[in-house]
């Protein structure tokens, strides 16, 4: 749980850095404050956190504070869909559901308070529901939990829809843990209907709910960063990939760039962190290609050989290794170009990742040459 809560402060700091930058984003906003009514919440779910507020300020004030702040949290998650794909009505819908949880919530509040502290003191499976402040209390917040996550499940399978993959996975799944979550609150507003008026519930129900709203939690979580971890995941194979390029490409390079220093391209930083985060490790690997195709076109006319009367393009890596560690010897001594410049160390492709296949498997053969 403390792992968890760490995962959602880290959120909740990071989206109202991004608010702060963009004051006017009303959906930003609104993740922003839902994540952040979120995350007050959470502690007070702990028994630690609600043990001690209710020290403060007696039996149930913690309990009182969470379902406020879970209303608040789906409020605001409703209000993002709704900004989002709401239109020119978007504000004014948002106003009359924030009136709408508003009075929700004064009702809550009422109910809570009417009733002496330590009647209010249980857990949900141990409260006495005969009391109809306390059932009107987990019935009114129900109830709202499902209209709002109805709300906001009916848009997301509408964004869902619209979307392809990865972005429509995460959606669908995200539109399920809504519909579940709601669904679970919907049973868990009968059975306090069922309490209220004296009846047992089987233990089995209530384990059986709980266990769907736990699932449904996790999958909700599970949604909302599919397609962010997708587009990490496949971020860092590209790094993964470009570093890789780039070490693979070293023996080429470097024999390359001693016979020409003049197509060296200045580097944009050389400090650790440039050469560690994304953008500076694909910059890098990509000025070392640029580097090597432009040597290549300049060494190209010392590695023609007569006698096999092969294009240049069709040579072996390992024999195109052999010719240009000769061609850069001459080019050492002063050896003129004795021929146009060809092209070489080319895939059949025709792409870009045909072509730096074909420089690292020459270069590979440079490596196992030295």
């Amino acid at each position: 749980m403390k792992v968890l809560l760490l995962v959602l402060d880290a959120a909740v700091l990071w989206k109202v850095y991004q608010w702060r930058r963009s004051p006017d984003d009303a959906p930003l906003r609104s993740v922003a404050l839902c994540l952040l009514s979120a995350a007050l919440s959470y502690p007070l779910a702990m028994p630690g956190g609600s043990s001690g507020i209710d020290t403060v300020a007696g039996h149930g004030t913690a309990k009182l504070l969470q379902n406020l702040l879970l209303l608040v949290t789906v409020y605001f998650l409703m209000s993002f869909y709704l900004y989002s794909a709401d239109g020119p009505d978007a504000r004014r819908r948002v106003r009359r559901e924030g009136v709408v949880v508003a009075l929700a919530a004064v009702a809550l509040t009422v109910a809570a308070e009417s009733v002496p502290h330590d009647v209010f003191a249980g857990s949900f499976s141990s409260e006495d529901m005969t009391v109809p402040q306390i059932a009107f209390f987990y019935i009114g917040a129900g109830l709202y939990l499902m209209y709002a996550l109805a709300v906001a499940g009916h848009w997301t399978r509408r964004y869902a829809r619209m979307s392809r993959r990865p972005h429509s996975t995460g959606l669908w799944m995200t539109a399920v843990a809504l519909g579940a979550v709601a669904v679970a609150c919907a049973i868990r507003a009968v059975i306090v209907g069922i309490r209220a008026t004296g009846a047992s519930v089987p233990d089995l129900v209530m384990t059986a709910v709980a266990f769907l709203l736990v699932v449904s939690i996790l999958l909700f979580v599970a949604g909302v960063t599919y397609s962010g971890a997708r587009a990490r995941t496949s971020a860092v194979r590209l790094w993964l990939r470009h570093r890789c390029a780039h070490r693979r490409l070293a023996p080429l390079w470097e024999l390359l760039t001693e016979a020409y220093p003049k197509h060296v391209l200045p580097p944009a930083s050389s400090t650790l962190w440039d050469r560690m985060r994304a953008r500076g490790v694909h910059r890098r690997c990509h000025r070392r290609i640029v580097e090597c195709r432009d040597c290549l076109i300049d060494i190209s006319p010392h590695l023609a050989d007569e006698e096999d009367g092969l294009p240049l393009r069709e040579v072996d890596p390992r024999e195109l290794a052999v010719r240009l560690r000769r061609a850069s010897a001459l080019i050492g001594q002063g050896v003129p170009a004795p021929r146009q410049a060809v092209p070489l160390a080319m895939g059949d492709g025709g792409d870009r990742e045909a072509d730096v296949r074909q420089l690292i498997a020459v270069s590979d053969a440079l490596r196992t040459a030295a």
